[in-house]
């Protein structure tokens, strides 16, 4: 008998990503905890789909195992600047106390794309879900809270056959408490090429950046404080900042 031991199977872990530079670093930061990285993008009628071009180019460069692309028709019901055309994607911060959720809230996009991680997860074998989501600089959208998140672990074992048999899935939420800056700089430590990422709600076919609404607002006040020069591309160069001392 041989005394070789026998190898040990790798972590596998789903990704979600979108293709935008907090998916990003949450892709860079699964696969430097040694899980073996299977993106998952999700195509749900989101006007800014060059963030699904982007995210091929991202689940390349950060090494994933494989990259899916589901499709799921949420544009059909509307209800949100992101997949309905005929709502303006507002370009000024909220001013109401407590801020308003936004109109870029897409109903249930999360519990869905989290809900299509899930079921490949368990297909694959595997024990881990990482999300992107922050609760620190984003939009106050009720699907990034902590509380949102520990729930939809516990429904997931609930409602699972992995689950119900002992082998426990773990929801990995790795920058849901962090700051734009530090997610920034944080993946600047991984290696993330931030000029591939795309996080603008209205990028054009390029996926040039608009640099007014509130997604390219967060990205660029993010790089301004972690002192890192902003690779975004914005239309007409809108937008665009050096880095900054801090």
């Amino acid at each position: 008998m041989s005394d070789t031991p026998s190898p040990i199977p790798p972590r596998r872990a789903v990704v979600l990503l979108s293709g935008g530079l907090d998916s990003a670093t949450c892709l860079a930061i699964a696969r430097d905890m040694g899980f073996e990285c299977y993106a998952l993008s999700v195509a749900y009628g989101q006007r800014h789909a060059a963030e699904l071009t982007a995210s091929k180019r991202v689940a390349d460069a950060l090494g994933a195992v494989e990259h899916r692309l589901a499709r799921v028709g949420l544009g059909q019901f509307g209800g949100s600047a992101l997949t309905d055309p005929t709502i303006d994607v507002p370009t000024h911060a909220a001013t109401s106390s407590p801020p308003a959720i936004p109109v870029t809230y897409v109903p249930a996009r999360n519990t869905v794309m989290l809900s299509i991680a899930l079921a490949w997860a368990e297909v694959l074998e595997a024990r881990d879900i990482f999300v992107g989501v922050n609760a620190v600089d984003y939009s106050g959208y009720p699907d990034c809270r902590p509380a949102y998140l520990e729930a939809f672990e516990q429904m997931a074992n609930l409602a699972t056959k992995a689950g119900v048999e002992g082998q426990r899935l773990t929801l990995h939420a790795p920058l849901i408490a962090l700051s734009k800056a530090e997610i920034i700089r944080r993946g600047i430590d991984l290696g993330v090429d931030y000029s591939q990422t795309v996080t603008c709600y209205q990028a054009d076919d390029t996926g040039r950046a608009c640099g007014r609404c509130e997604a390219c607002q967060l990205r660029r006040a993010g790089f301004q404080l972690a002192g890192i020069a902003d690779p975004t591309r914005y239309v007409d160069g809108q937008g665009e900042n050096p880095a900054v001392s801090t």
